[in-house]
């Protein structure tokens, strides 16, 4: 999409023609018919009986309302260590007293030409999507993420989970491989199993996939011996990353796209809390006399503050990067009273043109265009009323809200185990915490009765604070301890340390999600046994400061809980 070409990407180079990715699926792709005539419709004088598309006029929508908040509802600073947290959890109907504007789309365009209305909106339309949104993501992407080369083009897609499943479609044939993080997003492990596709995942430290261990397995790779040709794809989520919280720097993507260019991988960057950048968590006393940190005023000083995409080092238009405006709008957009946020169903790609046609021909016969009605709200309220400016001043108040609940879970973490006796040691990291500072700590038993040698047959309790994203990611130890008895109609998730723990948890009312769901696949044989090591995702996205509380009161009881009845299991 050639929009807004200016003169610092007008002197780059293009992007490196890339078409050997393609499956044959995505090969075999044609416009679709129908389509090639939507681009005539709206223009003046054309008589339009081409199509069955209905006539507005028959659309039982008038109008297209939405109560707003302000962009800059939520305070970007703290003040004095506190933030309007405990204000906005669970608003509900509060949201529509602290609403200060609105947003309107007409059914019928006030003036001749006019795109944003509910009789285009609601109509059959292009793959791309509404002009007006795709300019204004394609200026935005080309300010914020910078692309390194000049040709890059944008298209809008319902969602990442529909951006993902485009993305293996048009690159990966049934049988090839696929390069994930040995931990990594549920949705994209499962969407991937159906196509046939073999998952390879690589070890993770703290900053990301281990660029020595992607090495190791691209150049030490055996086609006969794995059946399978090496991986053309790799999926990466670098920032908050999903389940481990792990925010990937520049330098190690430096890293690891130079491993792409050497090996020709495709790289997908599924980034959706990348606004979400944290920052170190630090101790309430420490919040409470830290000076007050100051931000660069602006676009360009918010952006100054990201850590850069891979997008900006991408000089031969290999990455795909998925983005999503369901995150963005997260607690924020009332309309009738709801909460809009995952719902909008709305994102975009951004990629070299090769990869963007492609990806369109499948939204035509698949998805089509996304909805008008999540594209006339996003478009109405980003192009003609909040601006970019506007925008960045609602993004910087998610990052403030979202840093306060992670503080405000570790927080309750930290005050509800040491109630029940644990207490954590700050030790070097290791596995995933590697090169981090770590809080460890062991869990007691309530009766040491069984254990008159002394030695360790507890379990042991271990995390990093997230820097990014909406998650906690904690390790659990479960040392010295045979596996326990597998009991009849378990599955094998359920019956190891791992899973019964989990089950324990869930019975107590404290859901989270476990480990297994998140573990990449079989290729690469991961290291932690479950009978040995067990993981559990908590989200902080949700929750009230009061549940937190609760939440890790239950967490820190069943551990000592289980940490008993290991003690008997010998």
């Amino acid at each position: 999409m050639d929009i807004g070409k200016n003169t610092e990407t007008n002197r780059k180079s293009k992007a490196v023609d890339l078409r050997h990715h393609l499956s044959d699926l995505a090969k075999a792709r044609k416009p679709a018919p129908i389509k090639e005539v939507f681009k005539y419709y709206g223009k003046p004088g054309v008589l339009a009986m081409a199509g069955g598309i209905p006539h507005p006029q028959y659309f039982p929508f008038c109008t297209l309302e939405s109560a707003l908040l302000s962009p800059d509802a939520f305070t970007s600073i703290e003040e004095n260590g506190t933030s309007t947290l405990d204000l906005s959890i669970k608003a509900g109907s509060n949201d529509a007293e602290r609403a200060h504007d609105k947003l309107v789309v007409q059914k019928w365009p006030e003036h001749p030409g006019e795109e944003i209305n509910l009789a285009r909106a609601l109509q059959y339309d292009m793959a791309k999507g509404l002009p007006s949104l795709q300019a204004f993501i394609y200026d935005y992407t080309a300010r914020f993420f910078r692309p390194a080369y000049a040709d890059f083009s944008v298209l809008v897609h319902t969602g990442n989970t529909d951006g993902w499943s485009r993305i293996l479609m048009t690159l990966l044939n049934p049988g090839d491989g696929l390069l994930m993080e040995e931990w990594t997003y549920t949705a994209a492990i499962s969407a991937a199993h159906p196509f046939g596709i073999r998952i390879v995942t690589i070890p993770l430290d703290s900053q990301g996939f281990r660029p020595d261990a992607l090495e190791k397995v691209l150049s030490e790779w055996n086609e006969e011996e794995r059946g399978f040709k090496r991986p053309r794809l790799l999926y990466t989520n670098p920032i908050g990353q999903n389940p481990c919280g792990i925010q990937v720097g520049l330098e190690r993507k430096k890293q690891i796209y130079e491993i792409a260019v050497k090996y020709d991988l495709v790289i997908c960057e599924d980034d959706p809390y990348y606004y979400l950048q944290e920052g170190e968590y630090a101790a309430p006393d420490a919040r409470r006399s830290a000076p007050k940190q100051s931000q660069e005023d602006g676009v360009d000083g918010f952006i100054r503050e990201l850590v850069p995409s891979y997008l900006s080092i991408d000089y031969q238009g290999r990455v795909i990067r998925l983005d999503t405006f369901s995150k963005d709008f997260a607690n924020g957009v009332v309309f009738d009273m709801q909460t809009l946020g995952p719902g909008l169903r709305l994102g975009w790609f951004t990629c070299n043109p090769l990869f963007a046609e492609r990806l369109e021909r499948h939204g035509e016969l698949s998805t089509q265009a996304p909805a008008g009605l999540s594209q006339a709200l996003v478009t109405q309220l980003l192009v003609h009323q909040w601006g970019i400016d506007g925008y960045v001043r609602w993004l910087r108040g998610l990052r403030t809200q979202y840093t306060a609940r992670r503080d405000a879970l570790v927080d309750a973490l930290f005050e509800e185990f040491e109630k029940e006796g644990i207490t954590f040691d700050i030790v070097d990291g290791t596995g995933n915490f590697e090169g981090n500072k770590m809080f460890k700590a062991d869990v007691p038993e309530t009766s040491s009765a069984s254990n008159p040698s002394g030695k360790d047959k507890g379990i042991q309790v271990s995390f990093v604070p997230p820097t990014s994203g909406m998650f906690l990611w904690v390790q659990v130890h479960f040392t010295s301890t045979a596996n326990p008895i597998a009991v009849s109609g378990f599955d094998n998730h359920a019956a190891t340390h791992e899973g019964k723990l989990w089950s324990r948890l869930a019975d107590e009312g404290l859901l989270v999600l476990p480990g297994w769901m998140f573990r990449g696949g079989k290729e690469h044989q991961h290291s932690d046994d479950p009978n040995e090591v067990g993981y559990y995702r908590i989200s902080f996205s949700d929750p009230t400061r009061e549940d937190m509380k609760k939440a890790m009161n239950v967490f820190a009881r069943m551990l000592k809980s289980y940490s008993s009845t290991m003690a008997h299991f010998e």
